[in-house]
């Protein structure tokens, strides 16, 4: 008895999960031999292939001399399988993330957790064992709570191109909203409508009285990926073409940092690394700098390690 080609053996294996899935009682290899027209081992290939994709098929007991497998606690419908290791990572992931992503996430987890619930008490148990056993180190980010509905309002807003009426710094505004972004603090991306065709961002924690209008705006011309990428950052302001240079001690780390998504680094014969991107945001590339100390060195523009400089001066003066 031959092997069938190597192209038919997906659809094979699709249509021996069909046929489990048929079966109460499971099925022997002997079933998969005649059914599939295959030899032993074959048979035994395509079982142990589904064993290991498919956690939720189990040898199912019987008074037979033959294993039988199948799916005895769950039906066709159900083979997509959360796996304790993913429902851990989710859990940890969430006490990583701001306060609207954690929310979000829970909410996720909940529905998967649901998706599976006969297998339920033996996953959280599993999950909380992982998660007992791994976890995050310590960081420090500020935490400003943003109500969900003010997002879910934002993104009905965006998605339904309708403008949204705010009081922002205790004035009252008709925005066009065009995207969020996330960072440590959320903001929300917006054309107002006082001002033209102009883009500013305002902070989403900041935002009071937000309600969705009946008013309708034309769809815009707007990219949110390329407009976050000019900034190092959030802030937009005037673009600097770095070009920074670390010392070899440092390469390990940079090369696997980061800086901006239009960087590119080159290690020297040194050891060490060049890092060039465009980018604004002075400020925000002062703070990711500094923690680098006397690794790196500002190469250009002049103006930026000028103004470097100046800060660095200025925090030895508040010392």
């Amino acid at each position: 008895m031959e092997d069938k080609p190597r192209y038919s053996r997906i659809t094979d294996l699709i249509d021996l999960i069909v046929f489990m899935s048929s079966k109460l009682n499971g099925v022997s290899l002997n079933d998969i031999q005649e059914r599939f027209n295959v030899s032993r081992r074959t048979a035994e290939r395509m079982r142990d292939s589904l064993l290991i994709a498919l956690p939720q098929i189990e040898e199912i007991p019987s008074d037979e001399r033959v294993k039988r497998w199948g799916f005895p606690n769950c039906g066709f419908g159900e083979l997509v399988y959360f796996t304790p290791d993913e429902i851990a990572f989710l859990e940890k992931l969430k006490t990583h993330c701001d306060g609207i992503s954690a929310v979000e996430l829970q909410g996720i987890i909940t529905k998967l957790k649901a998706f599976n619930h006969r297998k339920l008490p033996k996953m959280e148990e599993q999950a909380e064992l992982l998660m007992n056993s791994e976890g995050y180190a310590v960081s420090q980010a500020p935490s400003y709570k943003v109500d969900f509905k003010l997002v879910s309002d934002i993104r009905l807003a965006i998605k339904e191109n309708r403008k949204i009426s705010v009081n922002y710094k205790d004035k009252a505004r008709t925005l066009i909203p065009l995207g969020l972004i996330y960072g440590e603090k959320i903001f929300l991306i917006a054309k107002e409508e006082a001002k033209g065709n102009d883009i500013y961002q305002f902070t989403l924690h900041k935002l009071k009285d937000l309600k969705v209008t009946y008013d309708k705006f034309e769809a815009q011309d707007f990219d949110l990926k390329e407009y976050s990428q000019k900034s190092f950052g959030v802030y937009q302001g005037k673009i600097f073409d770095v070009k920074l240079k670390f010392i070899p001690e440092a390469a390990e780390d940079v090369l696997n940092y980061n800086f901006h998504p239009t960087q590119k680094m080159k290690q020297l014969s040194d050891g060490s690394v060049i890092v060039s991107f465009k980018a604004s945001g002075d400020k925000h590339i002062f703070w990711n700098l500094f923690k680098w100390g006397y690794a790196v060195e500002i190469l250009s523009p002049k103006s930026l390690k000028c103004l470097y400089r100046d800060y660095i001066n200025e925090i030895r003066e508040n010392l």
